[in-house]
């Protein structure tokens, strides 16, 4: 038996909650178990889905289904032990044989998702090749749209009738409890107003701080000192279950926080083996968190549907390695949906050839936006905006011609020439000092760090005005 209190977003009490949890780490693969990947849907595929919903004033709501996983049906010969405080009088030597799937399982989630596909599927709605936890169902009227994640969906579009016959007809096959407009999902802090709608993090960042002990602590004005160097030095080690622990919540408050995600992804990178520079630093990101605990990703209302993103690269700027960093951020009209900040797999010979490769990862992402805006069945305009400030690198992919400084490079690096030459992207020079992307690929001083977060579309409801 597990025994769990779940919260609402403010903090306070929902429920007490006790589960059967069967001890799925006993299972033998191919005798009690095959297949467990259940997909889930992607954070990126949420913001995208927000910002087409405000765009276009869709309603925003959300389903919950209890007991989820139990609905699963098992096609294996599982067997469990009879539950505590359960067995059955003068049978204590039986067992059970489980028909259906219960918690702790490692094909449950597998199991329910199955379940409720097949049950969505019927009732005609389509399967996004994009991603495949999103379904999509075009009416005479209009256009409804499911996103699942485990147990949590969410229901949005512009038919207000099938919207609610959805509702009605998941309400039939599983015990589901209608919370109405989208408030709390996964941890994150929803409101809306006629001005747009945000996300926030507020809850989830004050638990880290408390958990960590830094609720007290001295804030900080950026994620990352500007003379910050990581290295794997002969310091003292640290604790390396809890730094893990720490870096994992941090990546979690990346979800709606573009701003600390350089500094994430390079503390990330001393998983194995860190060192107190590293907890330093780890710490430094939570006295920011501290500084600005309810920051907000705003998306606006009425924005147009056109698809940019802004990329940057820092050549060589890791010095252990001298691998570059990959930054960019994609926006639907005006509001963020997706962003990267990630160190580049190989040595990059040249600044023109590391932005090179950071374009063809920014154009790769654009097309999934893109791709993923049609199975939503949205009018997505033809040619989408990429704004790099490297003249070098947007030269090289303008110009189809060979050139002796990118023949080693690998052919999949020319995606964004080949997108350009499809018509489907076009490209835009824009100065240093205009770069939005500058924020995931280096720390910023306090001025050019707070430029880009306004950029970012990153307000904090709590600052002073």
């Amino acid at each position: 038996w597990v025994f769990t209190v779940k919260y609402r977003a403010d903090g306070s009490i929902e429920i007490y909650k006790a589960r059967l949890v069967a001890k799925g780490y006993t299972q033998t693969y191919g005798v009690d178990y095959y297949d467990t990947f259940s997909p889930v849907a992607r954070h990126a595929s949420l913001r995208v889905l927000l910002a087409v919903a405000v765009s276009k004033n869709w309603s925003l709501s959300q389903l919950d289904v209890k007991n989820a996983f139990l609905y699963g049906d098992l096609h294996e010969e599982v067997y469990m032990q009879q539950p505590p405080g359960f067995v059955a009088e003068g049978e204590c030597q039986k067992v059970c044989r489980l028909r259906k799937a219960i918690y702790g399982l490692k094909q449950s989630p597998r199991a329910w998702f199955q379940k409720l596909s097949e049950n969505i599927e019927n009732e005609g709605f389509r399967r996004s090749s994009t991603d495949h936890s999103l379904f999509v169902k075009k009416t005479s009227t209009g256009t409804v749209i499911v996103l699942v994640y485990v147990d949590d969906i969410i229901v949005t579009g512009d038919d207000i009738q099938g919207i609610s016959n959805i509702k009605d007809i998941l309400g039939r096959h599983f015990v589901t409890k209608d919370l109405g407009e989208l408030r709390y999902f996964l941890g994150i802090e929803f409101a809306r107003n006629q001005k747009g709608l945000i996300m926030c993090q507020r809850k989830y960042v004050t638990d880290v701080l408390q958990e960590t002990g830094m609720l007290g602590c001295r804030p900080a004005s950026t994620p990352m000192d500007i003379n910050t160097r990581l290295y794997d030095d002969d310091t003292e080690d640290v604790d390396a279950k809890q730094y893990r622990g720490i870096v994992g919540k941090l990546l979690y408050i990346t979800v709606t926080r573009p701003d600390i995600a350089y500094a994430v992804s390079r503390v990330s990178q001393f998983m194995d083996k860190p060192k107190k520079v590293h907890w330093d630093a780890a710490m430094m990101i939570l006295r920011y968190l501290k500084n600005s605990p309810g920051t907000e990703l705003f998306f606006q209302n009425g924005t147009s549907l056109t698809i940019s993103v802004y990329v940057d690269a820092d050549y060589a700027g890791c010095h252990l390695d001298r691998k570059s960093t990959t930054g960019f951020c994609v926006f639907i009209g005006s509001n963020l949906v997706t962003w990267k900040s990630k160190k580049q797999t190989v040595v990059a010979r040249s600044s023109a050839e590391s932005e090179y490769r950071a374009m063809a990862q920014a154009t790769a992402e654009v097309m999934w936006v893109r791709s993923l805006m049609l199975d939503l069945t949205v009018e997505v305009p033809l040619l989408m905006q990429l704004l790099g400030d490297n003249k070098a690198a947007l030269f090289i992919a303008n110009n189809p011609a060979f050139h002796e400084r990118t023949k080693h490079v690998e052919v999949n690096c020319h995606y964004t020439r080949d997108m350009i030459q499809k018509g489907f992207v076009s490209t835009s020079h824009i100065s240093t000092t205009g770069q939005t992307a500058d924020i995931f690929t280096k720390a910023l001083a306090r001025g050019p760090f707070q430029s880009c977060c306004s950029k970012l579309t990153l307000f904090d409801i709590y600052a002073p005005t």
